[in-house]
């Protein structure tokens, strides 16, 4: 039996794909790449599988990413309209595309998204530059949080020096109303995410496709919540990479790994507080 809800339990981070139906999927490929120790990953997935997963939760954003002037606004608008209720969409262009802002303004006034996801190392942007900043500003003044894949990834051409979580206190600095959320906690650089998260009161992170490194998600964990910042982590599930239901199981048997040692705990009732946070309430998102 799961513990009582304490709240609501919103997944900050799932991605679709272009499918409507798992009839129109030709071809499937798996990959070890995001999780050696645990079950492949399904690649792509359909509306119908991303919306039965989604049962878990609350409430689910959803987005893809932009390349140039593609973007996927108009299929995650789409998609939201089937349940608005529960699903919330975020927009994506790339800082590289002369038309971003036009995109962003279009993106909000014409389908209704919510807020922005961004990455820079997929996207070939360095956090700071210029192309960049005019977007931070033009959410900023849109009033829509950002977030950002701003951690490794295992693709070869995926430049690492964009990667970094550090770049983000630039932006937090000359953005100081601007909300955005570090996915994946930043990792492998979880450590600087937690300070940078403990000293800019709009940074938060989340905790998506953390939990199969179990060790070092449990010493991030331990870590974050001795610089007492287990409440600037909002819940998040990666779909398709996990599921929320397996994220929010796995969150809860954290401490099962240190059972019968004198290892730190994380608080059980701050783990609760993680999965059931109003983050979409907190990031100013109407929803």
């Amino acid at each position: 039996m799961h513990p009582q809800r304490l709240g609501m339990i919103i997944d900050i981070h799932t991605h679709i794909s272009e499918f409507r139906r798992t009839a129109d999927i030709k071809e499937v490929t798996y990959s070890t790449k995001f999780r050696p120790h645990d079950p492949p990953v399904r690649s792509p997935h359909s509306w119908e599988e991303h919306y039965e997963a989604v049962k878990a939760v609350d409430k689910a954003v959803v987005f893809g990413i932009a390349f140039g002037k593609q973007t996927p606004n108009d299929l995650v608008a789409e998609y939201v309209k089937t349940d608005p209720g529960k699903l919330v969409g975020f927009l994506s262009v790339d800082p590289n595309d002369a038309g971003a802002l036009e995109e962003m303004d279009r993106a909000v006034t014409q389908l209704g998204l919510k807020g922005v996801k961004l990455g820079p190392m997929y996207q070939r942007f360095h956090p700071c530059d210029w192309r960049a900043l005019r977007v931070y500003a033009k959410a900023q003044d849109l009033g829509l949080p950002i977030l950002f894949h701003q951690a490794t990834s295992p693709g070869r051409e995926d430049p690492l020096e964009f990667a970094h979580p550090r770049l983000l206190e630039r932006v937090a600095l000359a953005f100081p109303d601007l909300r955005f959320v570090i996915a994946h906690m930043g990792h492998p650089w979880e450590r600087d995410t937690i300070v940078l998260i403990r000293k800019q009161p709009n940074v938060y992170a989340d905790v998506s496709a953390l939990f199969y490194r179990p060790w070092q998600f449990y010493n991030t964990l331990v870590l974050c919540d001795e610089y007492g910042q287990l409440e600037k982590l909002f819940f998040g599930s990666d779909f398709p990479v996990t599921t929320p239901q397996e994220s929010i199981d796995r969150i809860r048997r954290i401490n099962a790994q240190v059972e019968d040692t004198n290892l730190p705990r994380v608080p059980q009732e701050a783990l609760e507080a993680l999965i059931n946070r109003d983050s979409l309430s907190i990031l100013g998102v109407r929803a």
